[in-house]
Formats: C-alpha cells, structure tokens, sequence
C-alpha cells in the first residue's frame, strides 16, 4: 500500500498514507478477530482524530485555490462522517450491535477515502502545487499534529480556526495523557496480538510510559521520550531482576570524529576472557540517525562483551538533524579506523576485530565495511546486521503487514528519513544508505555476514532481501528470523528469550570469524 508516484519521507502526501497504512493494518486485525479490539480502535481514534485536524487545518485550505472545489468538499463531508463514527465507537463497547455497526461504516468510509486521496486527489494536487510545496505542507502537517485534538468531534475543527475550537478540541497535544481518560497507557502498544507474551510484555511497558507519538515531535523533544530500554528496565523491575548485566569495566573514551570534533568511544572489557589481546567488536547504535543514543544500547554490548569475550566498543557519532548526512556514517568509519589504529591501548587485536549494529547501526557496519573495501583497507572479519535499514525506498510486503508496528512503524521511519536527509534528498540513493543498489561485485567484497530480522518490524522485508543479495554475491551469509518479535528486540535479552537467541547468534558468528583469523 503505497502511493504510485515518487515522493520524499516529509512530503505532505508521504506522510498522509503513512498514516493510511497504519489505520488499514489496523482493520486488517480487526477484521481477522485478533488482537485487543478496544485498545485497536482506540489507537484508530487517536490517529484519525490527529490525521484529520491535519488535513483539514493544513492541506485542504490549499486544494480551492488550485481549482479543486469539489474535492476539498467531498473530503470535508467523509471527515465529519469519520468524526460521527468514531464519537460512536467512544461511547460504545466491542460486541455491541452499534458498536459493530459503527466500526464496520467507518472502515467503509475510511477506504473509500483512502482511495478517492491516493488516487486522484493527491497526485493531482502534487502536479497543481509542485514537489518543493508538498515539502513545506508535510513540515506544517506534522506541526499540526503536535496541537491536534485526540478526541473526534462531529463539529469540530473548522479549518484554519483551530485556536479557536472550544473544550476538549482546542487543548494541544501535550495533553493527550489526561484526554484519553487513562486510556493513554495502551496508546504505543502493539494491539494486534502478534507479538509472543514476552516481547508483547516490553511494548505494553513501553506504553505504560505514555510516551507521545515520536513521528509527530520535534527531534529534541522525541529524544527525551522513553527509548526501548527503558521498557525492557521497567519489565526488568516488575520481575525483580537485576541489572544492568554487569561487565570487568567500561570507560568512554575522547576520540576523533569526522568533522573536527570529538565523539565519545565507550569500551566495555568482559568479565571472561583469555590471556593477551581481546578481539574487538564494534557495535554501532541504531535510531534513525535521529534518535537514541550509545546509553539506549548498553544492554546488547554488555551482553555480546560477556558472550564473545571480546571488548565491544561503541561509537557515540553526530546525528541529524544537527548533523546531517552523511556525518554519522563518517564518524563510524573514523572511529572504525582509529580503533583498529589503538585497539592495543585498551587491550583489543588489532587483527580480530568485528563490526555490526542494530536498525541504521546494522546499515553503518555494512556501509563502512564497503567503503573499507573500496579504499583498499583491510575488512573486519565478520559483520552482524541486526534488522537494517537497507533502502530508503518503501521495499516489501512489512511495509504493510507491519506499518502499524511498534516501536517502529511506518510514520516513524519517514520522520526519521526526514530528518535524515533534510536538504539533501540525494542521500536517499547514496550506496552508503541504498545497500540494495549496490553491485553485486562490490557486495561480494563484504566480510561473512549475519542478518538478523523480526516478523514485526518494517524493515523486514529489506534485511531479508540484503541476505539475499550477498549470498547471490558469494558473501557466506547466515540468516536468523524472529516470528513474534518487534524492532528493537535485540537488546532484551534479559526478558526477551528470542533476544538472548539472538545475541547467542551473534557471538557465534563472530567468534567463529575470529578463531579463523587467529594466529
């Protein structure tokens, strides 16, 4: 489900059937019987009512000045139908008639509008308006969310007038939790009864947080939301397990970056280990390029240190919006670089060294891997590449069948593209992010690989085609696919039992790398 003409992740009209993508899942699990059906429609709800003020405070004010009347009033009139469904579905329970009733009308009138805007309203709105204006509405269309209403009103929001829409409508975002009427506790969970017990577990905790939305927030203030840790910590706690898993040391170390600067190494030493220089892995952070950083990922170095026995180094590079691409990925090959160059200084082989990462972490170590190669330097002896972004393109059938995933679903990955590669949309098809574009005779230079994917993740569908692709290009690959587990799982090992698999994987692959290496 995607729209059939180019656009870029912050156009209005990208964003918009991301959204549509996530809703029409969530029917598509209602439809099925699966799932919790009160928390599906209550995340519906919430992101219609969102989607809604949206458009109709953003893009609909535009459509009459280009000469589309009829369409901006048809819109209009299937939005105050949606309106009166979902105040409906508020008061009403799943298993009563009306309720029944009213869910299956609003799946009927959201397709049908779904279809009339995917199909002939936004493409002919993107030819009157131009690329450049569907850029600056998709800046104004998420703004518009950050102060929508999170609850439907059949007479609410006029367009433009949204400071002055009375009671519950007009209040700004920020207060959602209070709104939701204690339902904000289920809003950033996976409904759809897909996860297995204990990844479902992490998601309802990280819920319980209440985070707000990250694909509608300002990159400084989706930092400061609760990450991924923090919901395997608090699952953590409710168990009574200790931690963080403890490891012999770990220090930050003050090391280059690519742009003058500096970026902070952290070095953890295992507790086990044989005599003489450690093998080294690099492990490199995920996030978008936006979000998190070397703390939201400590879990999978100490586990992977204490499970190779070998010194996991990770590499706190510059992130975007601040700084652009391609500044990561630069700072990752610096630090690759200078750890091989001092990997003495701190116990490490200079001649065992590894590299991986999770999510655009998994992208980074096989990005430097191909510029190591294309530089004629000497590769790390294996990479793991746990659930990679490996196109910027909407590639695969988990662009639809896990559009509504969380922690990541599709709306984020737009907003992290966005953000990404802010003025510089040609990044988008650079080798360094377009991993499937790249010639078969330059993947064939990649060191043995190990791809790691989850059944509940967008960027499935991808990591599995990069597998694909190195093994066509004689790269000895492993593949482990994780049913029932979402994005970011990884580093849940310690509650996660597909997570501890998946670490025990990882050690293996790179282990066995290192034991060939030796001597």
């Amino acid at each position: 489900m995607a729209l059939s003409y180019p656009t870029r992740p912050g156009d209005i009209d990208h964003l918009i059937a991301d959204d549509h993508a996530i809703v029409e899942r969530q029917f598509q699990h209602l439809e099925a019987g699966r799932g919790n059906r009160r928390v599906l429609v209550d995340q519906i709800s919430f992101e219609l009512a969102l989607h809604a003020f949206a458009e109709e405070t953003v893009l609909y004010p535009d459509w009459p000045e280009v000469g589309m009347e009829d369409e901006h009033d048809d819109a209009e009139h299937e939005h105050q139908q949606i309106k009166e469904l979902l105040v409906v579905l508020g008061r009403t329970e799943p298993g009563e008639q009306e309720f029944e009733q009213a869910l299956a009308r609003l799946m009927e009138v959201v397709r049908h509008h779904v279809h009339d805007e995917e199909d002939e309203e936004l493409p002919e709105f993107r030819a009157k308006a131009g690329a450049e204006r569907m850029a600056e509405l998709g800046k104004q269309f998420l703004a518009a969310k950050r102060r929508a209403p999170t609850r439907p009103h059949p007479h609410a929001p006029d367009e433009g007038l949204a400071e002055h829409i009375a009671g519950m409508l007009a209040k700004p975002l920020d207060r959602v939790r209070d709104m939701l009427s204690g339902k904000q506790k289920e809003m950033a969970t996976d409904a759809s009864g897909l996860l297995d017990p204990e990844a479902q577990a992490i998601v309802d905790a990280h819920s319980s947080l209440g985070p707000l939305p990250f694909e509608i927030l300002e990159p400084d203030q989706a930092r400061r939301q609760p990450g991924p840790d923090a919901a395997v910590k608090k699952v953590m706690a409710e168990r009574g397990i200790d931690g963080p898993e403890p490891v012999a040391s770990v220090d930050d170390l003050r090391i280059p970056d690519a742009g003058g600067g500096e970026q902070t190494l952290r070095v953890y030493t295992p507790e086990s280990g044989g005599p003489g220089p450690r093998p080294v892995i690099m492990w490199i952070h995920g996030g978008g390029w936006v979000l998190f950083d070397i703390d939201t990922y400590d879990a999978s170095c100490r586990g992977l240190a204490n499970k190779t026995g070998a010194i996991v180094v990770s590499p706190d590079y510059r992130r975007a919006p601040e700084a652009g691409f391609p500044a990561s990925h630069d700072d990752v090959l610096t630090a690759y670089r200078w750890v091989v160059a001092n990997a003495g200084s701190f116990g490490g082989d200079p001649a065992r060294v590894g590299i991986g990462g999770e999510s655009v972490g998994g992208t980074m170590a096989a990005a430097t891997c191909l510029q190591l190669a294309e530089a004629g330097e000497p590769l790390p002896a294996a990479q793991v590449c746990v659930y990679p972004l490996t196109t910027a393109e909407q590639y695969g059938d988990s662009m639809d069948d896990a559009a509504d995933g969380r922690p990541l679903n599709r709306a984020l990955l737009s907003w992290m593209a966005m953000h990404a590669f802010e003025g510089k949309p040609e990044a988008a098809k650079d080798p360094r992010v377009d991993l499937l574009g790249v010639p078969v005779e330059r993947l064939a230079a990649l060191p043995p690989t190990l791809v790691i994917t989850a059944d509940r993740d967008v960027l499935r569908s991808q990591g599995q085609e990069l597998a694909r692709r190195l093994e066509a290009a004689g790269v000895p690959t492993e593949v482990r696919h994780y049913d029932g587990v979402m994005h970011e799982f990884f580093g849940a090992a310690a509650v996660l039992e597909k997570a501890e698999d998946a670490q025990q994987a990882a050690a293996r692959h790179l282990t066995a790398a290192f034991a060939g290496t030796s001597g």
